[in-house]
């Protein structure tokens, strides 16, 4: 992973220090709210329903050891002894005191981690494939790629106040699992009919109160070229993107408005005028950049055996073949397995670690995985590079510590975010409505049979739980004060992405897992063999879904 310079370290412990004397002058009453609002946000820091939130940058989901026990002495010693991994592949303290801010800022600046532009109208953290390096279907990886557009866009002068926030995601794979199409700019690696590198690239994706669906602006741009095309994309967008109306700012309405062809056209004419320019990558900078991503110290094993190993073990132990099935994944390097650690038991809070949790994760990272973790878009965490040999060890020490709920893609491996408990934003709850699900199809052999299945949940229509791309989301809305939550069906984040369809009118919080219930037995009826539910949606349309859960006396 990319590792500080000097200047990088200088630049953050500088932001730090900055941000300690603002906050010391709006608490002295010397800053008011209004000119403290946007120098707070920049570096992370939200008011929410009950506390402030803290918001930590974590560039395309990749952690060390050391950072994660970092996070365990954050989380003890300034919150609640706990924190929240998010959709973006960020970490949230929900609890921190605003005078201890800077205390918790500067402890991040110790182990190369900051807050820096997780809010705000600015370019976010750069979000990209969890198995990057290490997936079978990658055609270039992408974490290099991520790491020189994170240096292209942290303190970029030009756009550190967009008309509203904006998001870039990069895939390397085949399989898009970075879920580009619904980002303002989705970047796809891929290579031309001539083998040379370049991108695709999609712009106008995004969720929230207008859920779009990305378009290709284009289908090959060499590598050289992409930050200044991308440069040419956020100067349009900054020159006539909707500041009068933060409903409409995001660029995903002006693509719209536009036209994608027409929006194409704007940034080719933007990118005339600075192609070739200053901002031209060349081969000396991906390989300074590329040499931080080199692969770790990688044994020669012997995979055949390792299999023929864990075939035994799984043959003796049902739970742990239902975990390997479930929960890991081919790696590209024989005798090695990527190993997904699941956040979702039932009755924790989707995404919540606690302090200790993180210690025990740091040290089976250091155990089994080069001290390297990875955080998720579906708020699990990854140990990218475990010896097949080891497996069973560390399945048994997963299991221990919670991390071995064998449902990674299943329906009880939902998406949630933090929702009316925590956020100020919320129309409802989302936390009680994801623990009512996990705990009525607590059959297991039940959700394996129903296959890959996503179900997401926000508590708003700000989307932070991506409640529009799962195959069955839930929206919690209001209706005069009290909370109710609309279905959606059919959505995907995938290369098929696909926005859900509103089921029909709202449900009480009671009524959810029946609901649920009921859309499930209308798969089951009507799917043919294996058929996954997004694929049974698809053929037999929304109406026998509508038709079993509005029935009278159903």
């Amino acid at each position: 992973m990319y590792r500080y310079t000097e200047n990088d370290q200088k630049i953050i412990e500088e932001r730090v220090a900055q941000f300690r004397g603002q906050t010391e002058r709006f608490l002295a009453g010397e800053l008011a709210n209004e000119e403290f609002l946007p120098l707070r946000l920049q570096n992370g820091l939200y008011i929410q329903r009950l506390a402030p939130m803290l918001r930590i940058a974590v560039p395309y989901g990749l952690l060390n050891s050391t950072q994660f026990r970092k996070l365990a002495h954050i989380a003890r010693h300034y919150d609640k002894g706990y924190c929240h991994f998010t959709t973006r592949q960020n970490i949230q303290f929900n609890w921190p005191q605003l005078e201890e801010v800077p205390d918790i800022l500067a402890e991040l600046a110790q182990v190369q981690m900051h807050a820096v532009q997780t809010s705000g109208n600015c370019i976010r953290n750069i979000t990209s494939d969890q198995y990057a390096g290490v997936a079978e279907d990658e055609i270039e990886d992408p974490r290099p790629w991520c790491e020189i557009l994170r240096q292209w866009s942290t303190f970029h002068p030009e756009f550190a106040y967009l008309p509203r926030k904006f998001k870039i995601a990069v895939s390397g794979s085949e399989s898009d699992r970075a879920a580009i199409l619904v980002h303002d700019i989705g970047l796809q690696l891929v290579r031309n009919d001539a083998g040379e590198l370049g991108f695709k690239v999609l712009v106008g994706g995004g969720l929230g109160r207008t859920p779009v669906i990305g378009s290709e602006i284009r289908a090959f741009l060499p590598w050289q070229h992409i930050l200044g095309y991308l440069e040419a994309i956020v100067r349009v967008y900054n020159r006539y993107g909707n500041r009068e109306n933060k409903y409409k700012a995001r660029i995903k309405i002006l693509v719209r408005a536009w036209t994608p062809a027409v929006f194409a056209e704007k940034v080719e004419e933007e990118w005339a005028h600075i192609k070739d320019g200053p901002c031209t990558l060349i081969q000396e900078e991906v390989d300074r950049v590329k040499q931080f991503f080199t692969s770790p110290a990688y044994e020669t094993l012997d995979d055949a055996a390792a299999e023929q190993a864990l075939s035994a073990q799984a043959a003796d132990n049902k739970a742990f073949a239902k975990w390997l099935e479930r929960n890991t994944l081919k790696h590209r390097i024989p005798g090695y397995s990527i190993v997904n650690l699941s956040l979702k038991p039932t009755g924790i809070a989707p995404g919540d670690v606690t302090d200790s949790q993180l210690e025990t994760i740091a040290g089976l990272a250091d155990r089994y995985s080069f001290g390297e973790i990875r955080a998720t878009h579906n708020q699990n965490l990854v140990l990218a590079d475990v010896k097949k040999s080891e497996l069973f060890e560390l399945w048994q020490q997963a299991k221990v510590a919670g991390f071995a709920t064998p449902n990674i893609g299943t329906l009880t491996d939902l998406i949630c975010c933090p929702g009316g408990d925590f956020c100020s934003l919320a129309n409802a709850k989302s936390i009680p409505i994801a623990e009512a699900i996990q705990r009525r199809f607590d059959d297991m052999d039940y959700v394996y049979d129903l296959g890959d299945l996503s179900l997401n949940i926000s508590g708003c229509m700000n989307a932070c739980g991506h409640h529009h791309v799962g195959n069955i989301g839930i929206l919690g809305v209001d209706k005069k004060g009290e909370e109710f939550y609309q279905v959606q069906l059919g959505g995907s984040s995938e290369n098929d992405a696909s926005l859900g369809n509103v089921l029909g009118p709202s449900f009480g919080q009671e009524d959810i897992p029946d609901i649920i219930g009921k859309i499930l037995d209308v798969y089951v009826q009507n799917r043919q063999g294996d058929e996954l539910f997004l694929d049974t949606y698809r053929r037999i349309g929304l109406d026998p879904f509508k038709e079993s859960v509005y029935a009278k006396n159903h």
